[in-house]
């Protein structure tokens, strides 16, 4: 049985969660697993009209039977697990059987405190972080001074290690940003009551899930935030703090790339972004505004609004190629049922070049102006469909004409928020 990755092809938001819901109830899955960000990531799915959303849980924690896992690349901020569960227990979902890594890096109360004032006195030059600590905790895991979910467990080293951390944490907040100094005592009381509800949780995730496919059993890996923000390929610096790409999956689950069958890219069939950073197909106008108000695009975890412009190939072929995509899942084709006219950008403008693969420099890419080629709208509500045939021959002409400048096939289309709204194009 397959071990499958989902991850964004865009800057995020592409409805990640949708195709793992798909994936989830097309063929058994045994474990969901999310490898790497934080309660920085937003999935909403629809079941039965019915809306949830996920940040820190795999959104694979509403399918019935499977195995939900945090693996080792993820940061962990206990408060925010804990808050996101209750809320689904709230609500009458079974979130008994969720496995956590023991290597998972914690998020504490200190990392959000320090990454707030951080984006605050950084001014115009802001980064458009959530403000949750997601960066900082990186920061100190890089830096050898992180903690750990394991540390939990045993007071002493949990006491040394936010010692370490808030050694020189303290002197930023005190002398450069005119804080006051965060105590010790505080910080390891706050994570030790947090230890006895975590603890059956906690086990060597690398391990569950190399048995796993040992067993034949299927995984499916879910991605966080998207290929655009990923800190090494991403528009850096206006970047997460991880390797969302599909090569980070590996490294945050601890599974090899000989293990992986599937790599799906999820793509909006449009193109949104969060926060600060270069987006060459922004829309300045009505049609901007509109495809945000028809698309919903208020973030899942900030409630920040999305930017929105085009679809973008450019980025799609980017995408395809970091990451080694077997396929694309398109979604939210139904938003664009609106236009006679849809714009699609192929290649860039750069100082008077055409360009059609993602530019070198970071200078390069502020300035790109997209070159735009033009498809025959549908003009009608293409939701009720349920197969590749059903949709209007404008609506077909559009899915194959991405899949021929995009760089993978297209595996599946989604035409609604709802699990059953989508078309399957290559079964």
């Amino acid at each position: 049985m397959p071990a499958i990755v989902v991850l964004g092809a865009q800057w995020g938001d592409e409805g990640k969660g949708k195709a793992t819901d798909l994936l989830a109830t097309t063929d058994p899955i045994d474990f969901v697993v999310r490898t790497s960000g934080g309660h920085n990531a937003g999935h909403t799915i629809v079941i039965n009209g019915e809306k949830y959303a996920t940040h820190l849980l795999p959104s694979g924690i509403l399918t019935r039977g499977a195995t939900s896992v945090i693996a080792g690349g993820v940061v962990v901020s206990p408060e925010a697990l804990f808050r996101e569960l209750d809320g689904l227990v709230a609500r009458g979902v079974e979130v008994a059987d969720l496995k956590v890594s023991a290597n998972a890096h914690v998020i504490a109360s200190y990392h959000a405190t320090i990454d707030k004032v951080t984006e605050r006195f950084l001014g115009k030059n802001q980064i458009g972080t959530t403000g949750r600590g997601i960066g900082p905790a990186y920061a100190d895991k890089i830096n050898r001074v992180g903690v750990r979910i394991a540390d939990l467990f045993d007071e002493k080293i949990l006491t040394q290690k936010v010692e370490a951390a808030l050694d020189v944490r303290n002197h930023l907040l005190t002398k450069v940003y005119n804080r006051r100094a965060i105590e010790v005592d505080v910080v390891v009381e706050e994570l030790l009551s947090y230890a006895e509800r975590l603890q059956p949780m906690v086990c060597d995730t690398s391990l569950l899930l190399n048995q796993a496919l040992d067993a034949a059993q299927t995984v499916l890996f879910e991605g966080a935030q998207a290929t655009m923000l990923d800190v090494d390929h991403g528009t850096y610096p206006f970047v997460t703090s991880s390797n969302p790409v599909a090569g980070g999956v590996c490294v945050g689950a601890g599974v090899g790339p000989t293990r992986i069958d599937r790599v799906i890219g999820v793509i909006k069939a449009y193109t949104t972004r969060v926060g600060a950073g270069p987006f060459p197909t922004e829309l300045f106008d009505e049609d901007g505004v509109q495809l945000q108000k028809l698309g919903g695009e208020i973030g899942v975890s900030t409630g920040r609004t999305r930017r929105c412009g085009w679809y973008d190939a450019v980025v799609a072929r980017y995408a395809s190629r970091v990451n080694g995509l077997t396929e694309f899942f398109l979604t939210k084709l139904d938003i664009l049922g609106a236009w006679d006219r849809i714009p699609v950008c192929v290649a860039y403008e750069i100082d008077g070049k055409r360009v059609e693969e993602m530019p070198m420099t970071q200078t390069e890419f502020h300035h790109a102006k997209p070159v735009y080629e033009y498809f025959d709208g549908w003009r009608s509500d293409i939701s009720g469909c349920r197969s590749f045939e059903d949709l209007p021959a404008n609506a077909q002409a559009y899915v194959r004409a991405l899949e021929e400048i995009s760089g993978a096939k297209i595996w599946g289309v989604g035409v609604g928020p709802g699990r059953e709204q989508t078309v399957v194009v290559h079964g």
